[in-house]
């Protein structure tokens, strides 16, 4: 999908929202993304923190460590 078909279908959904309080929170994350310049939440992070984060990913990429959506949604139905 190019920027154009994004940009259109992205319009699309959000004029399908009728929900307030639904649009008013895609609003809020859309301007919070779109204002944090790349690079500042790491700059945040505690040396710790950005060692965790590494590992995080570097674990991510064992497929013995991923567990599926369905598996996922199951571990954590009372959250959902």
């Amino acid at each position: 999908m190019n920027t154009v078909d994004l940009k259109k279908s992205f319009h699309d959904l959000i004029d399908s929202i009728d929900n307030e309080n639904l649009l008013i929170s895609f609003y809020d994350l859309i301007k919070k993304r779109t204002s944090t310049k790349e690079g500042q939440i790491w700059s945040r992070l505690t040396k710790k923190e950005h060692e965790d984060l590494l590992l995080a990913m570097e674990e991510s990429d064992n497929p013995d460590n991923l567990i599926s959506h369905e598996e996922m949604k199951k571990k954590h139905k009372k959250w959902l």
